[in-house]
């Protein structure tokens, strides 16, 4: 079944619907028609790979939980193995799109990676399938897999925006409770950012609580150097409850907070400090939409 013929079932439903007469400039587009439940019983047998994995995510087909379950499990015994590579890889990727990453995972064991290239292209997809199905273990060994156990190679591999191979790896070791290893591949980034150093803290703070601090001073720098107040503000209040659960005061980091927060005018972070109790009308933090979050680029602001 090809594409067009799609179209051809969902016209079926459109003579059901009345013209209106009213100008269509004052009508408001309508929503789409949801295709009938014998025509979705022809469509999901005769449809092809490319149309299932479309039609998961077509408001007019596959977007009822129910529905979108039916294309799951057509999509899964759609081709048998044995398969081409790419037949299999093309599959998988339907079923992670449609939201059955175990399902996903299924699929990918009906072959062997033969050259380097799909060897990379297979445990990519690996990795995406376990890493959306909570399977910290194995998404964690095909991250490492794909190295070849060259961990520093993953710090040059971007796998989502902003987050590269290095960063993934580290936080299923963290979610697999190896939080001192997940701290360590984290700091292994070169010149990791305030936001790496402050998971990197996270992780080792309940055992090496001083370690935890002198990466957070670290960051503090870095984010004092960029001007960024809004995430010094993130990291000592961060480090105020890092102290006081490693039965410390966090006098310094208050006092630091205090400072800053008045200088930005941050008054919803002071208002957190104090505990929170309003005295006034509803405070905003400025970090959040609508805030005075601009007060965070003046050149007159310095970390105490």
């Amino acid at each position: 079944m090809g594409l067009t013929s799609i179209p051809l079932v969902l016209s079926l439903l459109a003579a059901a619907v009345p013209t209106s007469k009213v100008p269509t400039s004052e009508v408001p587009a309508p929503e789409a028609a949801t295709m009938a439940s014998e025509a979705f019983v022809v469509w999901l047998q005769q449809s092809n790979l490319e149309e299932l994995e479309l039609g998961c995510i077509d408001p007019a087909i596959g977007m009822a939980n129910a529905r979108r379950q039916q294309i799951r499990d057509r999509l899964l015994v759609l081709h048998p193995a044995p398969q081409s590579f790419d037949v299999v890889l093309a599959n998988a990727t339907a079923l992670l799109r449609c939201g059955s990453p175990d399902s996903a995972a299924v699929v990918l064991q009906r072959t062997s990676p033969g050259s380097p290239l799909e060897r990379r292209q297979w445990l990519l997809l690996r990795w995406r399938a376990a890493a959306a199905g909570l399977d910290h273990r194995e998404a964690a060994l095909a991250l490492r897999r794909l190295v070849g156990g060259d961990l520093q190679a993953l710090s040059e591999l971007e796998l989502e925006p902003g987050l590269t191979g290095l960063d993934q790896l580290a936080a299923h070791e963290a979610a697999l409770g190896r939080r001192l290893l997940a701290a360590e591949l984290q700091l292994m980034v070169p010149s990791p950012s305030p936001r790496q150093l402050s998971r990197a803290a996270e992780w080792l703070a309940p055992e090496a609580p001083e370690r935890a601090d002198d990466l957070l001073e670290s960051a503090l720098d870095q984010a004092a150097t960029d001007q960024a107040w809004g995430l010094a503000v993130e990291l000592l209040q961060q480090q105020l409850r890092l102290q006081r659960a490693a039965g410390r005061n966090g006098d310094r980091p208050r006092q630091r907070l205090e400072s800053l927060t008045a200088q930005l005018e941050d008054h919803y972070s002071q208002w957190q400090l104090q505990g929170g109790v309003a005295e006034g009308p509803l405070l905003r933090s400025p970090r959040q939409p609508g805030g005075h979050a601009a007060v965070g680029d003046s050149s007159d602001v310095s970390l105490p």
